[in-house]
């Protein structure tokens, strides 16, 4: 019984890889934009005119140079092999011109974590999850085969020169006659088997590619898991995984292939050819006929393509002018194959599931280990117990017994040997369940998103105080606001915008409504056809006013222009001192730069005693030698002549020294 699903399309991918160094040698123009956001692939003509416009191709998903494989793997091939886990059939294929990265996409840099393809990824997936699973028994195999020159080879047997046959039975559909399969436990066992693999494929050197692959490599992982079910029964669900990476396109001129490897270009391009052609039967809807039996790839490709399987398409392309025609080729392809429908479905409980041979085998053993030692353990016992044998029969019998358990031993040598092939058969099963390893491995994932979660909670309570103290600070401000509205707004005005407020819901911003006549706001009213430009009526009196006088009455806006209102003075101008009017003429004539200057010292004869003979004179002053700088002077001279004779006015000085 298997459960059925509706159709699905081939999810198709994109992937451009860096310019090369050649390309940057060259100086080519790179021609390939590519968008991953809306998953569109942009691709402008080299030689096309300027207003020619670009073709854009859409997909379910598009990489750019810049893209890393983890991101690869987890995004688009996780989902397929967890969907494989689970017993339905799975294929990843690279397609693309040679030189492009599919071989690094399938498999990539493999002692570089960063750089692991999609191939050594799933190979940790898996086992991953089975490590994780609980109460259910997996069995993983390994094939490793390709389509050299139209000749399927093992690629993991020892005779490289044998050529395979393809058959094909009504159960289990297409499948390679005498293919070899190896059990794996382990990643590092699938993975030895897939360097012995790679080390007997066929690689060449070629213009566009130092190691390019010349021939189409197909790795096949089938996981049977069985569980117990809800009656009581063991279940076994078989699932596939089909790992191809194909051989690219490519043009003769370019690669300058000769001799065998244009035979081998020869081939690869007859099969891509096929391949191609079986897409656009399955697409086109009208065909009757899928040429499917014209390539042997598309043979093994039968469930993949529009059977029972989901599958998942890698498109590499570059991003150079100089592969233009090769890259529109590859996208156009591609386009086509994501309208492909498959019609996936789990495989339960299948006739040829190597899993049930297992478990029925080990059972077998078992009981037979059981069987042999509980019958001689009862004969020995019947022989001992039997009293009605003599003392010299018994011993007859027991030296026969002790022959047959020379017999037994030897037998029993056989049993452990079969006991070891019962637990070597039971190694190659693998069960769900725990490790040391793993489980250390978790208990640090774990504790690393602990570590995580408790970074998240400390920024989220950092991100949390911040909102609350803005919060604080808008309800503070948002307090005075309204003391302010209620202490200096009066009601009438605080309702009036209030009943005008309405909030703009796209811009999340309160707006006010327009001041209307109308009510309800049902129409605007018209500006009067007398006041054009102005925002109220204007009589022509007023526009004459306005122009003659700047009087407020007459302006056109309600606005009043005032001047600002100047304070009380409280100051006052300076005013000079009042002198008293002789002070103010002696000042006067100190100040004069006449020759002469007249002292009338009369008045002072009259309260001095005049000694006998005195007499009155005039003082002159002599003229002086310096020239006149327009300086007071400041010098006071003296009020007697040192030459004068009579009665000094003051007392008399003793002269200069002379020089």
């Amino acid at each position: 019984m298997s459960k059925s699903k509706s159709s699905e399309s081939v999810k198709v991918v994109v992937r451009c890889r860096p310019m090369n160094e050649k390309e940057k040698a060259a100086n080519f123009e790179r021609v390939v934009s590519v968008d991953v956001k809306f998953g569109q692939v942009v691709v402008k003509n080299p030689r096309g005119t300027a207003h020619e416009h670009p073709k854009v191709f859409t997909f379910d998903s598009v990489y750019d140079s810049n893209s890393k494989q983890v991101e690869l793997y987890d995004e688009t091939f996780r989902p397929l092999v967890d969907s494989v886990l689970l017993g339905f059939n799975g294929t990843i294929f690279a397609y693309g011109q040679t030189g492009t990265g599919k071989t690094y996409t399938m498999e990539g840099v493999r002692n570089d974590p960063e750089k692991r393809g999609v191939i050594p990824n799933s190979f940790d997936h898996i086992f991953t999850h089975i490590s994780r699973s609980q109460n259910q028994q997996y069995l993983v195999r390994a094939s490793y085969l390709e389509i050299y020159q139209e000749e399927i080879r093992d690629l993991l047997s020892k005779d490289q020169a044998r050529r395979l046959e393809l058959k094909e039975r009504p159960d289990t559909g297409v499948y390679v006659k005498d293919l070899s399969s190896f059990v794996t436990k382990s990643v590092k066992e699938i993975e030895h088997v897939m360097n012995v693999g790679n080390q007997n494929r066929s690689v060449g050197a070629t213009n566009m590619n130092e190691h390019s692959s010349r021939s189409h490599a197909i790795f096949v992982i089938t996981i049977e898991c069985s569980e117990l079910g809800l009656d009581g029964e063991n279940h076994i669900r078989v699932g596939k995984l089909n790992l191809v990476d194909l051989a690219g396109s490519e043009r003769q001129t370019k690669t300058g292939a000769q001799g065998e490897r244009l035979k081998e270009a020869t081939k690869i391009n007859l099969s891509l050819s096929a391949l191609g052609n079986v897409i656009s039967a399955l697409v086109d809807g009208r065909s009757t006929h899928i040429p499917y039996r014209d390539s042997k790839l598309t043979r093994l490709l039968q469930d993949s393509l529009g059977g029972n399987a989901r599958t998942v398409m890698v498109a590499n392309i570059g991003p150079a002018s100089y592969n233009v025609e090769e890259t529109l080729t590859t996208l156009r392809y591609s386009n086509r194959a994501k309208n492909i429908k498959n019609k996936p479905r789990i495989n339960e409980d299948p006739k040829d599931a190597l899993l049930r041979e297992f478990q029925e085998e080990i059972a077998r053993l078992k009981e037979q280990l059981e069987k042999r030692s509980e019958k001689l353990e009862k004969e020995r016992k019947a022989i001992m117990e039997d009293h009605s044998l003599v003392a010299e029969e018994k011993l007859k019998l027991l030296r026969e017994k002790e022959k047959k358990m020379d017999d037994l031993k030897r037998e029993r040598e056989a049993a452990e040997m079969l006991a070891a092939k019962v637990k070597a058969m039971e190694s190659k099963l693998l069960v769900g369940g725990k490790n040391i390893v793993d489980h250390t491995n978790e208990q640090q994932k774990i504790l690393e998103q602990k570590r995580h979660e408790i970074a998240e909670q400390e920024e989220h309570i950092k991100e949390r105080q911040e909102l609350e103290q803005t919060q604080n600070e808008l309800t503070r401000e948002l307090k005075l606001k309204h003391l302010i509205i209620e202490n200096f707004i009066p009601l009438e005005e605080k309702n009036k915008i209030m009943n005008r407020t309405f909030l703009d819901e796209e811009n999340d911003h309160w707006k006010l409504r327009p001041i209307t006549r109308i009510e309800d706001n049902q129409q605007m009213m018209t500006r009067p056809v007398s006041a054009v430009g102005y925002k109220r009526p204007l009589s022509q009196h007023a526009r004459t006013a306005m122009t003659m006088r700047p009087d407020v009455r007459y302006r056109a806006e309600n606005i009043l222009l005032l001047e600002l209102d100047l304070p009380t003075r409280t100051t006052k101008e300076y005013e000079e001192p009042v002198i008293a009017p002789k002070v103010a003429a002696a000042l006067e004539d100190a100040l004069r730069d006449e020759d002469e200057i007249q002292v009338d010292a009369s008045s002072f004869h009259s309260s001095l005693p005049t000694p006998p003979g005195a007499c009155v004179s005039t003082i002159k002053k002599p003229k002086s030698s310096r020239p006149k700088t327009g300086k007071k002077a400041s010098t006071p001279t003296s009020a007697t002549s040192p030459s004068s004779s009579g009665h000094p006015l003051y007392p008399q000085s003793r002269g200069l020294v002379p020089k």
